[in-house]
């Protein structure tokens, strides 16, 4: 493979990384709500990159393939995302209801057992808002196709994705930072947990309309 061959391969998954990772969904609206909190933000930002790593590999190296000889397990995924999904929107959706609704503010530090906890909980969440989302299945198996269409830069190509999803995923997390101002308010903090509820529910909704569709 020619050196320009591999660069417009790179290139080509670099595109494809931010076209399909830069969106409004359950996972960047997370990361986002973790910056913002500044609560374990290095850990959900690796999360996210590593989790994107091994699916863009699993898709390449043809769990398409996998999931075309086996959709009960899109549909498994399916209803566990569906409910995921709907529970988190519904809690959102309470916390955008609260009259006193939280601030950002600096705090005592808690101590080591609450910081476990919290770092547990959080671990938990975002590994949930990205691996039971149905959607990023399809995304693999369709990344997997895309790839292997550049032969011998298909490799290249996945590497132009993972640089896509860590480079987003770092501005996520870490650049929410820069909102700290805005979100000294509580009714930042409101419209901001009422978007979140939005989009997770209407997630919900959409993962779940295939499931109730007439065979």
């Amino acid at each position: 493979m020619t050196a320009s061959a591999a660069l417009a391969a790179a290139l080509a998954g670099l595109g494809l990384g931010f076209a399909t990772i830069v969106a409004i969904g359950a996972q960047n609206t997370f990361v986002l709500r973790q910056g913002l909190r500044r609560e374990h933000v290095v850990a959900i930002v690796a999360i996210c990159a590593l989790s994107d790593v091994a699916l863009i590999a699993l898709g390449i190296a043809g769990t398409g393939a996998v999931l075309q000889a086996a959709p009960w397990l899109v549909t498994a995924v399916r209803i566990g995302g569906a409910v995921f999904l709907a529970s988190y929107g519904v809690l959102a959706a309470r916390r955008a209801l609260r009259r006193t609704a939280q601030a950002l503010e600096v705090t005592d530090a808690p101590d080591a057992a609450a910081r476990r906890r919290s770092l547990l909980t959080a671990v938990a969440t975002c590994l949930a808002v990205t691996w039971l989302n149905p959607h990023v299945y399809l995304d693999i198996a369709i990344i997997g196709t895309i790839a292997n269409g550049h032969g011998d830069g298909r490799w290249l190509f996945g590497a132009g994705i993972v640089a896509a999803s860590v480079l987003w995923f770092t501005t996520l997390g870490f650049g929410a930072r820069a909102l700290a101002p805005v979100f000294a308010r509580p009714l930042a903090w409101r419209i901001l947990d009422g978007a979140i509820a939005a989009v997770m529910l209407t997630l919900a909704v959409l993962v779940a309309l295939p499931l109730l569709a007439p065979r």
